[in-house]
């Protein structure tokens, strides 16, 4: 117990103030930068900050949600879920810091938040604290096509890092629906999307 207790504290320090890691290759490795005039580029910002915003979410999600988890296998499957979203911070981080942003100052909000309702999820058991994880990903990933459409067309390079996260989150909710995941009611699915849009509309300036 003493060790997982010090493991979930090192998560937290290292998501919020420790800069991420990615094993993989930036997805915009490569990429020229593109000309934004500075609307342009804050409004990129402002997207770039907030896709960084649900990833710090995902790391608490998925800390509160493997917490609780009963499987074995299942909690294995949300630790390997959480690595790709390290690489997900990393590769956000690294965007905003080009394109002369800073993170949301409200991340440690939205951690702790997070990691209430994803511990919350994983209390009701296994095939809900799926199930809500399989949601999650798909409001995210629709959420990340949004996105898509909204960047700057020049802005390539946030565009590569979108694009590669779209994917991935795609992964996860399969994953989820694999291990069993129910299905949420639909009251809970349109809590979930009104929880995202306050999340969104401050993290975009703030």
């Amino acid at each position: 117990m003493p060790d997982r207790m010090i493991e979930n504290v090192d998560i937290v320090l290292r998501t919020l103030l420790a800069p991420a890691q990615t094993t993989r290759p930036y997805p915009d490795q490569g990429i020229q930068e593109g000309e934004m005039d500075e609307d342009e580029r804050q409004h990129a910002l402002g997207l770039m900050r907030v896709n960084h915003v649900g990833e710090v979410c995902a790391q608490a999600l998925y800390q509160g949600q493997s917490m609780t988890a009963r499987d074995q296998s299942n909690r294995e499957a949300l630790q390997h879920a959480a690595q790709e979203e390290v690489e997900h911070l990393a590769w956000t981080e690294k965007r905003i810091q080009e394109l002369g942003g800073r993170v949301s100052l409200l991340n440690p909000v939205w951690y702790a938040s997070s990691l209430a309702i994803g511990v919350a999820a994983g209390v009701l058991g296994d095939k809900w604290n799926l199930g809500f994880l399989e949601e999650t990903e798909k409001q995210v990933t629709k959420h990340l096509e949004e996105h898509l459409e909204a960047l700057p067309a020049q802005d390539a390079k946030s565009r590569a890092v979108v694009t590669q996260m779209r994917e991935d989150e795609m992964k996860h909710a399969e994953m989820a629906h694999d291990f069993g995941a129910a299905p949420l009611p639909l009251p809970v699915k349109m809590a979930m999307e009104a929880m995202s849009k306050v999340m969104t509309s401050i993290s975009y300036k703030i």
